[in-house]
């Protein structure tokens, strides 16, 4: 069984990559900007969710659960990456709309997490691999209870909304911080009034088959093996991973994951040029093009587990093992 993560001494990658290819293609500057036509993405798919969660009453139980995993995951994915569109400010140019969009997302999600992300997301571009910095990382304590089990790493993917929620207590970026402030507590106060509002004009079939869309969108569901695919480790020494499959036409391009940290000022629709300008630094990298096929490995593959991740020593925790680890594929 892994009992620590993987430890490096190499530099992360994405600042190079990125002088080297601004360098040999100046013309990727030009991929830089906003994309406003999101923000209609973002009403219309909250919208749709709203229209189908209307029907709910009239259907049996068991199709409620079946249309929140075959349709409403989905579409409540995409919602989760129109917040991170927002949170990057990709959007518009304006703060306060990036803000008020992103909370726009969470009508349809149930949970107000569109401000709580935006307080930690950014952590995760600059700290990428910091143990004490990176919000993307679990805590040594949760890695263990994870373990290598199957059912375990199957739970904990079912269960990744909550630890998302808790990730944060770990981080040395919250200390002697406040994690409330007048936004966070207007999304929060938003969405309780707009989850109060579905309950009652809608009924209570509405507001779970929401819910339930929202627990597939961020967990056990082919969808779920984006979190995995991102940053664990399945190549000795490489951080992040690409995923270039269909489901990217559903997401956003989220799965454009090595081009987006590369580039974080690039929006979701210029992704795919990125690569195309440059595909000298993308096509040696490990990618993938099946999440269900990364979620299996990572499940019921024994060495992979919630330490399957690099940690680079600059902030290396006190009692770590110190030695160099590696993880077969």
């Amino acid at each position: 069984m892994n009992r620590d993560f993987i430890y490096s001494d190499a530099p992360v990658s994405h600042t190079l990559r990125r002088r080297d290819i601004a360098a040999r293609h100046p013309e990727v500057r030009a991929l830089n900007g906003r994309h406003p036509a999101s923000a209609l993405w973002i009403v219309g798919l909250v919208a749709v969710q709203w229209l189908v969660a209307a029907q709910m009453p009239q259907v049996d139980g068991w199709l409620v659960v079946a249309l929140a995993f075959l349709f409403g995951a989905f579409v409540n994915h995409a919602l989760y990456v129109m917040i991170h569109e927002c949170t990057h400010s990709l959007v518009f140019a304006s703060s306060t709309l990036n803000r008020l969009f992103a909370i726009i997302c969470d009508f349809a999600l149930v949970l107000p997490s569109a401000m709580g992300f935006r307080k930690f997301h950014l952590h995760h571009h600059r700290y990428l691999g910091q143990y004490d910095m990176d919000p993307d990382i679990v805590s040594h304590r949760e890695a263990r209870l994870i373990g290598n089990a199957a059912w375990r790493k199957a739970a904990w993917i079912a269960l990744l909304p909550v630890s998302q929620a808790l990730r944060p207590m770990k981080l040395k970026a919250t200390q002697g911080v406040s994690l409330w402030d007048a936004w966070t507590v207007g999304n929060l106060l938003a969405v309780i009034a707009v989850n109060v509002a579905i309950w009652q004009f809608l009924g209570a079939e509405a507001l779970a088959y929401l819910t339930l869309s929202t627990l597939f969108a961020l967990g056990l569901h082919p969808l779920g093996g984006r979190w995995i695919q991102e940053h664990h480790v399945t190549q000795e020494g490489q951080d992040t991973y690409s995923y270039y499959g269909v489901l990217n036409k559903v997401c956003f391009n989220m799965g454009y994951h090595n081009e987006h940290h590369d580039f974080p000022s690039v929006p979701w629709n210029r992704l795919p040029r990125l690569r195309e300008i440059a595909p000298e630094s993308y096509d040696n990298l490990k990618s993938y093009d099946s999440w269900l096929a990364v979620l299996r490995h990572f499940i019921f593959t024994p060495t992979m587990s919630g330490f399957s991740r690099i940690v680079h020593p600059s902030t290396v925790p006190a009692g770590a093992a110190p030695a160099a680890a590696t993880q077969e594929d």
